[in-house]
């Protein structure tokens, strides 16, 4: 597939119990602001254990302890979902023009990519996450990340989204945060408004 010389790529990556077309209206909004990126927004492979939606990981018994061997034991049907993608848009020897937008366990899973080193993608958009991978980290240093976390997020809390920055700005990687005060677990207009700058910034670099 040809593409054109500044054609980007956005992988759209929901949360544990939805699917993509619950993220496909972000990518829709964004659209007008960045007309050469094409966004796709898979189904993740599981379905869900509690829901008729689909998971990157089952997270029934899940505990701090646990949650990273279930990432890693994720990462080869994660794996096969990317590199799907990214083979049929033609973005194969291109990854510093793909970027990961994630919201929940979509950010776990990006952030575990870029963590462990797999995909060194040009970026990162993760809401409402956090860096639950097994250690060590050798990540692709390169890929400039954005964390948006809302204070009343009552299923992963916001200090998630600080520490994932602390430890990941320690490995070399460049982040930004966004703590956004009385937000749930969700993405506000706000926050989806900054990201969409942010991805802006990485198309026109």
């Amino acid at each position: 597939m040809t593409i054109s010389q500044n054609a980007f790529l956005a992988i759209l990556l929901h949360g544990v119990g939805s699917n993509g077309d619950d993220l496909e209206p972000l990518g829709k909004s964004w659209q007008a602001r960045v007309p050469n990126v094409t966004f796709v927004s898979p189904n993740a492979p599981e379905r869900c254990d509690f829901s008729s939606g689909y998971q990157w990981f089952s997270v029934a018994g899940v505990t701090p302890e646990n949650r990273p061997a279930r990432v890693s034991a994720a990462r080869p049907a994660f794996d096969a979902v990317i590199s799907s993608i990214v083979e049929e848009h033609g973005f194969s020897d291109k990854l510093d023009r793909v970027v990961f937008v994630g919201f929940s366990q979509g950010t776990i899973m990006s952030l575990d990519a870029v963590a462990s080193g797999r995909w060194p993608v040009a970026g990162v958009i993760g809401f409402s996450g956090r860096l639950a991978s097994e250690k060590p980290l050798t990540p692709a240093k390169d890929t400039k990340i954005l964390l948006v976390h809302g204070t009343s997020d009552s299923v992963i809390p916001s200090w998630e989204t600080e520490k994932a920055e602390t430890e990941l700005k320690a490995l070399g990687m460049q982040v930004e945060t966004v703590i956004e005060p009385g937000l749930g677990h969700t993405i506000s207009i706000g926050g989806a408004d900054r990201a969409c700058g942010f991805l802006e910034t990485l198309v026109k670099a």
